[in-house]
């Protein structure tokens, strides 16, 4: 009786225990989320403060609350590149901001096209005869990109500029996949269709090198472009050309070299730098030297929303990997997204469509699931217009098909017009510790795809017959979309991506513009007057969990040493590691499928988080409680 009772109390003490936590874990969200809350009259104005410590996306991803609460949350912020946009354009005209500040230090990049795209929000405060401070340790092409926009750009004294450009190395498997003794069955159609290439070589084909170099020197050249066109007294080329004659000139202080090459116009510290501000909009009350008034991005965007009035144009969101099923934000479900288009066309009285597009493509029969939600619209009657951002390939563009008009970048990658497939084996494998397969069969496919086996000669040539027959209707589409002969298509497809300017010139799209470039030409298309109209945003509505969550893991952000080091080397260092990141989920994705894809392989990455495996919400409320 005595261990019973011992027992009992022990589980009325986990319990109560558990009760206590959830308790302080509601009254602590419920606290984070009132303080968090900002009011438009308290916003003290001054500078706006953008601080991109993280990515610049189309879609954030979702905090998974298992992973943070196991302390698995991720590391990199990611912020919505409309919400920085609409902050930048509202401050331009807002009598409250004398100044835009660009904290850049833990920049972590994005797509070119997305850079570009905050860029011009940029100038528009300049427009407004409204200066632009930006700073960072370090600068790399992504963060140079947006601060050569600025009115002033600040560098540490012990910081550096370092352009590189894109390009760099790529895993590749076959060599390990031999060791092991697993065999890939690769079925695709496309002569420049290389996703399957590190699964099936130990280096890139000739091919698709070439067609590689191609799109990187074209991305290259439009960055260098436009930083030569804001910086024309930098001395870009050469600095690009011969960084080491420089950088020894300036006897190798590598952010005297970047002054003296005029890529930077001031040196200082953040105290310098704050102080520099404080002449312009006074010091922060209170605080150390340094301060300045200020207010953050967060509490701006929250205070300044889209606008809501008028003729409703609808935008759908296509970000991320396109995937079967339901996904969170971030990626893009099928099911998630075709349930969110129409369930827009029932309840939201849409008059036309934009569909922006920022993926690298996926599973086929996910893409064609939007494709038909899309078809969905243009049946009522909506025009469709497509927004394409920084990557619209292969199931990204497949989905772009319905389009009336398509919209993209110069720095926009897209096409990638290919199919293939892919299932592993692993015969050779078990082979190899003496396990073997046997069985009858009652027909040629019995058991098949056999992964234990080995796959039969007549399931290999249905798989490839399949997806022949899917690239013949994915040229049909994009031949039907684009008023062009099916011959003609297959040309300029065969799984080649291509940069935005070359995709204008061959027809896959139509012409250059952003986001709100779409909108105006939908509703001119549905004989609106664009001015009068707003964008109504078929965004997945956050859980409560989820707000919780966003709201804990940003207000215990400021501080935590973990988001990076702002050494420049550092953190380049850091985005070349999640490679390692990358190849455990090609891994997942050669074991889980789906076989059949419409997917990039050479399409730019944003928004890769690593996780953060040792301060997750529970160590953070022990951490907030001890204040």
């Amino acid at each position: 009786m005595s261990f019973v009772r011992k027992a009992w109390k022990l589980l009325v003490a986990i319990k109560d225990g558990l009760v206590l936590l959830l308790m302080l874990l509601f009254f602590a969200g419920l606290y984070s989320l009132l303080s968090g809350r900002p009011n438009p009259v308290a916003i003290p104005g001054g500078a706006l403060l953008v601080s991109l410590d993280g990515s610049l996306v189309e879609q954030p991803q979702e905090a998974d609350p298992v992973a943070a609460l196991l302390g698995n949350s991720p590391v990199m912020r990611e912020h919505r590149l409309r919400d920085v946009v609409h902050a930048l354009e509202t401050a331009a005209t807002d009598s409250r901001i004398k100044v835009v500040v660009l904290d850049l230090d833990k920049f972590a990049g994005g797509g070119q096209a997305a850079i570009a795209r905050a860029a011009e929000a940029v100038d528009k405060v300049r427009a407004a005869k409204k200066p632009v401070l930006a700073y960072a340790t370090g600068y790399s092409d992504d963060s140079y990109q947006l601060a050569a926009h600025a009115s002033e750009i600040w560098l540490d004294p012990f910081g550096m500029t370092l352009f590189t450009g894109p390009g760099g190395s790529r895993l590749y498997y076959k060599g390990l996949i031999d060791k092991l003794g697993v065999t890939t069955h690769v079925y695709r159609v496309g002569t420049y269709k290389s996703f399957v290439e590190p699964y099936t070589r130990t280096d890139q084909s000739p091919e698709a090198k070439q067609a590689d170099q191609a799109l990187s020197g074209a991305l290259w050249q439009n960055w260098q472009d436009m930083v030569a066109a804001t910086r024309p007294k930098a001395q870009l080329a050469s600095f690009i050309a011969r960084p080491q004659e420089k950088i020894l000139a300036a006897g190798g202080d590598m952010a005297k070299a970047a002054l003296d090459a005029g890529l930077v116009d001031k040196l200082g510290d953040r105290t310098a730098f704050g102080q520099r501000l404080a002449e312009i909009v006074g010091p922060e009350a209170g605080k150390p030297v340094g301060s300045f008034a200020h207010t953050n991005l967060d509490a701006w965007v929250a205070a300044n929303p889209l606008p809501s009035a008028g003729p409703a144009i609808g935008v759908i969101t296509v970000a991320g990997e396109i995937v079967d099923g339901e996904a969170k934000p971030g990626t893009a479900g099928g099911d998630t997204i075709a349930k969110l288009l129409l369930e827009g066309l029932s309840q939201k009285n849409l008059k036309a469509l934009v569909v922006r597009v920022d993926s690298p493509g996926g599973s086929v029969l996910a893409s064609e699931k939007i494709r038909q939600a899309i078809l969905q619209a243009k049946a009522a009657g909506l025009p469709i217009v497509v927004s394409m951002g920084s990557v619209a390939a292969s199931g990204g563009y497949w989905v772009s098909t319905p389009a009336d008009r398509i919209f993209a970048e110069p720095s926009t990658v897209t096409g990638s017009i290919g199919v293939f497939g892919i299932i592993p084996s692993f015969e050779n494998a078990l082979g190899k510790v003496g396990v073997t397969t046997d069985g009858v069969k009652t027909t040629p496919l019995s058991g098949q795809p056999d992964i234990l086996g080995g796959t039969s000669p007549e399931f290999d040539a249905l798989i490839q017959s399949s997806i022949e027959n899917v690239y013949a209707r994915f040229i049909a589409l994009v031949g039907q979309s684009r008023k062009m002969p099916v011959a003609k298509v297959d040309q300029i497809a065969q799984g080649r991506v291509w940069d935005g300017g070359t995709a204008r010139q061959i027809g896959l799209v139509d012409q250059f513009g952003s986001i709100e470039d779409a909108i105006a030409d939908a509703a001119k298309r549905a004989k609106l007057d664009p001015a009068k109209v707003h964008a109504e945003y078929l965004d997945q509505k956050p859980s409560l969990t989820a707000s919780f969550l966003k709201s804990w893991t940003d207000r215990n952000r400021d501080g935590d040493e973990q988001q990076g080091s702002a050494d420049l080397i550092s953190r380049l260092s850091q985005q070349r590691t999640l490679a390692l990141f990358q190849a455990v989920q090609d891994a997942q994705g050669l074991a889980q499928g789906p076989a059949l894809r419409v997917q990039c392989l050479e399409c730019p990455k944003t928004g890769v988080n690593m996780t953060n495996s040792s301060k997750g919400v529970f160590a953070q409320l022990v951490a907030w409680l001890a204040r």
